[in-house]
């Protein structure tokens, strides 16, 4: 059975998380792959990590939080990021580049990310649990745009609807990744998706093509009143062809 994760020596090296922390969540990952998520309690869990109850609850308030350990760190990030934008950042374009930071996340360690995705796939309470996680993230892009179209009249609108198209353009090329077992480049598959969205909010919009527009001709009858119908639009025909 492999390791999802790295050793602990190596993760408090390289990340700098407690390595008790990186215990629970690889021993939860081997019983989860062992014998099924429902299956696994938490007293399984610290029992194979050799730690107490106490241990598990001080990084995780849930089983679900075990399998989605890194998700509150990068919404921080992402809130962070949004922040430091600047007055003159496109604002498409900053929540493409948040939404990348979610990638990143999954791209560190492409074993785990690919193990989890099958694991979601498989267990209903994890899929709705991460329908939330992605709804956070939606929420935190929609309300960074707001702020940036709050001048607009259709800002709210706009701003929801590019955030959301943002998180479909990014999961549809993340997904494609965790799919193809992690291999490939998953930062290749996002930025063709998320391609689109920029096409579509591009940062300048494309000037239109002038339309030449043709004059029309102005004739100007004067007739008395009894004049005839037939002979008033004889008199404009006449007119017209003379000019």
């Amino acid at each position: 059975m492999s390791n999802p994760q790295k050793t602990e020596g190596e993760a408090a090296a390289t990340t700098g998380k407690p390595a008790m922390r990186d215990s629970l969540i690889a021993a939860a990952f081997q019983l989860f792959l062992d014998r099924g998520y429902e299956q696994t309690t938490i007293d399984d869990i610290v029992g194979l990590a050799g730690v107490g109850r106490r241990s598990f609850f001080r990084y995780f308030p849930s089983k679900e939080d075990v399998v989605f350990p890194d998700h509150e760190q990068c919404l921080a990030d992402m809130t962070a990021f949004l922040q430091d934008s600047a007055d003159t950042d496109d604002p498409v374009l900053k929540v493409c580049d948040a939404a990348r930071l979610v990638l990143r996340m999954y791209a560190e360690n492409p074993t785990f990310s690919v193990q989890r995705y099958r694991l979601t796939r498989k267990v209903p309470g994890l899929r709705a649990y991460e329908l939330s996680v992605v709804w956070r993230y939606e929420r935190t892009l929609a309300d960074y745009l707001r702020g940036r179209f709050a001048a607009r009249k259709d800002g709210t609108l706009r701003a929801d609807v590019v955030a959301a198209a943002v998180v479909a353009a990014h999961n549809h090329g993340l997904r494609s990744w965790l799919r193809a077992n992690g291999q490939g480049d998953a930062e290749a598959e996002v930025d063709h998706a998320l391609e689109y969205v920029r096409n579509a909010w591009p940062a300048k919009p494309q000037a239109q093509p002038a339309v030449e527009e043709e004059e029309d001709d102005v004739v100007v009858v004067i007739a008395k009143r009894s004049t005839p119908m037939w002979r008033v639009v004889r008199d404009v025909e006449a007119s017209l062809r003379r000019d």
